[in-house]
């Protein structure tokens, strides 16, 4: 029977390669970012799925159904998830549209009155999406989503949560089908 000597640096090697894989897991788990998500109330798949950062700004553009004047609303997205208004700009205010006392305040962005530093929490909200001539338009670094043209007359939840770095780095790699594409770059 053969005696087989001990690799001195054997332990010394598994050790290593465990500490660097844990380490490597450890790093993957970290927070990466949060993921906004347009999904039909029905339960059908996503209409959109953005890549986020924290503080970074989504908009909501529409055309008022009554007074068929353009309205922006912007919104932001917290490290926890949490959606907030942030501004509403209009022509004018519309039938249903309304001032909140106390919720920022109003200044003139060219022809257009805003509303602005809101940071009013919504968290997750339903929209229910409006006809093509009402497009509603999801704005997102620079790319347009036109949610009137996919669903119109359907309600979507806005969702968001955070994801792990190994998620956002697989999306990086694999971008969700429902994201939109960014010129020269798939994920920002």
């Amino acid at each position: 029977m053969r005696s087989r000597k001990p690799w001195p640096g054997r332990r010394w090697a598994w050790l290593a390669f465990g500490l660097a894989a844990a380490l490597t897991v450890a790093a993957a788990l970290m927070p990466g970012g949060l993921e906004l998500r347009v999904t039909p109330l029905a339960g059908d798949a996503p209409l959109l799925v953005l890549p986020l950062e924290a503080g970074e700004r989504f908009t909501i553009h529409y055309y008022h159904s009554v007074e068929n004047t353009p309205i922006w609303e912007e919104h932001q997205l917290d490290a926890k998830g949490n959606i907030y208004i942030e501004e509403e700009r209009y022509q004018k205010l519309g039938a249903g549209m309304g001032r909140t006392p106390g919720v920022g305040h109003v200044v003139q962005r060219g022809p257009y009155e805003a509303i602005v530093d809101m940071h009013r929490p919504t968290g997750d909200f339903i929209l229910r999406v409006g006809s093509p001539g009402v497009d509603h338009t999801v704005i997102w670094r620079g790319t347009r989503t036109n949610l009137s043209l996919q669903a119109p007359h359907t309600a979507v939840r806005f969702s968001a949560r955070p994801v792990s770095r190994l998620h956002r780095l697989m999306r990086r790699m694999a971008p969700h089908p429902r994201t939109p594409v960014l010129r020269g770059d798939r994920d920002g």
